[in-house]
């Protein structure tokens, strides 16, 4: 009787055994080919704006400012410039077509991690009133850390015909890249690369204004009368144009996305063709998105009540936490940035007593040029503009808030010296590619 009564919890533990390592081996495999199959963000096939948010969470120090936005902040702040010339630790946490609700959650996530004194707001996507297209979502939250936050910011973000579970198991999505599995994919996590240093996409090319279809200022000119903006005039500008949107992605990074979103959608499901070039027109029929060629006419709109409450979070996130919030405006040629979109910003910074940078009031401070501080005809300002505007911005973190100058910290000089040498690696290696292919191809 003893015998058979041991023959049996012999036979449930085997039985036990087999069950839980099945259940590992089919984790396991799950867990790689989710690792295989997820669009590599390498740039080739698919953009390096997908890598951003990831990084953030191999920061090793604190950060007393941390801005948050779209390619706004991304493309025209240098935290490793703050440091050099300010002392001033900082990360951006952005990602293209970043919207509010993004940032908000962005933030939420990353106070779990530290407190900085100050956060910094690009208020440019506040136009976007309601979620816009799933490949963006797609490189904003697949890099963030599971949690609520990550829960919550999903939940808002999905476009029609996106589903929550796909999120949670990113091999539903993204099964039918089985088919094109290349070596790369191996290799993208064997080498997989920094492609920003503290958050800022750097670009060391040029593309002047007077070079691109949306280079024209005079909506500049008109909506702020006296300053010195660094530009050719609209009648000298050729008949070149430049393939990026206003988020600094081109048609030809996106292709390969699209393709496998598309495959997953069966015919009843209705969603926004991520890449299409999609105008959004007002009742009058005038576009709304579209580069506007020395557009003075107000066609801006109210935000949306969706913008204003992550507004209003994102807020409310910062004096819970006894953190200054500042919110600024990059001063990008496209999208325009109109008379009522600046009034209501400035209403609302006044009715909280927020401070409000508006970027495109200080071209004479600045020195920003359009011939030599963009890489993308004015979309965004490549290295030679982010340190002008970074420049300005660390005295006046400095001055008017009083942010500790930490290059005397030894400990955190050992981080930032490596930082600097990663961010001069980086210079170097974009200046010999314009030599030898005359652009900048892998960054």
């Amino acid at each position: 009787m003893y015998s058979r009564i041991m023959e049996i919890k012999v036979k449930k533990i085997k039985v036990t055994i087999a069950i839980i390592l099945s259940v590992i081996c089919f984790v396991a495999a799950w867990i790689a080919l989710t690792m295989l199959l997820v669009p590599k963000y390498d740039g080739t096939d698919y953009p390096l704006e997908g890598n951003f948010t990831a990084e953030y969470y191999e920061e090793t120090a604190p950060h007393d400012v941390l801005m948050v936005g779209d390619c706004e902040v991304y493309e025209n702040f240098d935290p490793i410039y703050l440091w050099k010339n300010f002392g001033i630790t900082s990360y951006i946490r952005g990602n293209a077509q970043q919207l509010v609700w993004h940032s908000y959650y962005m933030l939420e996530d990353a106070l779990k991690y530290e407190k900085p004194k100050v956060v910094i707001y690009n208020v440019q996507s506040l136009s976007h009133g309601e979620p816009q297209r799933e490949e963006y979502n797609r490189m904003a939250l697949d890099g963030m850390k599971w949690s609520k936050t990550k829960s919550d910011a999903v939940e808002v973000s999905m476009c029609n015909g996106e589903q929550y579970i796909d999120y949670v198991f990113p091999l539903l999505r993204y099964h039918t890249r089985i088919k094109e599995i290349s070596h790369t994919d191996v290799e993208y996590y064997a080498s997989r690369r920094h492609v920003t240093n503290n958050g800022y996409y750097m670009r060391v090319d040029v593309l002047p204004a007077s070079q691109a279809e949306f280079g024209d200022t005079q909506w500049i000119e008109a909506s702020y009368p006296g300053q010195t903006i660094g530009q050719s005039s609209s009648d000298d500008a050729s008949d070149e144009t430049t393939d990026e949107s206003e988020d600094g992605l081109s048609e030809d990074d996106s292709e390969e996305l699209t393709d496998d979103m598309d495959e997953d959608l069966s015919d009843d499901d209705e969603i926004i063709d991520p890449w299409a070039d999609i105008e959004v027109v007002d009742e009058d029929g005038q576009s709304n998105n579209a580069p506007q060629l020395a557009q003075t006419v107000d066609n801006g709109e109210p935000f949306s009540g969706l913008a204003f409450e992550y507004l209003d979070k994102i807020r409310a996130l910062c004096a819970d936490n006894d953190i200054q919030l500042i919110l600024i405006k990059a001063p990008s040629l496209s999208p325009q940035w109109y008379d009522s979109q600046e009034t209501q910003v400035v209403e609302y910074a006044e009715k909280y007593d927020l401070p409000y940078i508006n970027f495109y009031k200080l071209f004479d401070e600045t020195g920003i040029d359009y011939e030599t501080d963009t890489y993308d005809g004015g979309l965004h300002m490549n290295y030679s503009g982010a340190q002008k505007l970074s420049e300005w911005l660390g005295q006046k973190l400095s001055e008017d808030y009083g942010l500790e100058d930490h290059r005397s910290d030894t400990e955190l000089s050992k981080v930032y010296d490596e930082k600097v040498a990663a961010q001069e690696a980086m210079i170097e290696a974009q200046k010999k590619e314009i030599e030898e292919y005359g652009e900048v191809k892998t960054y």
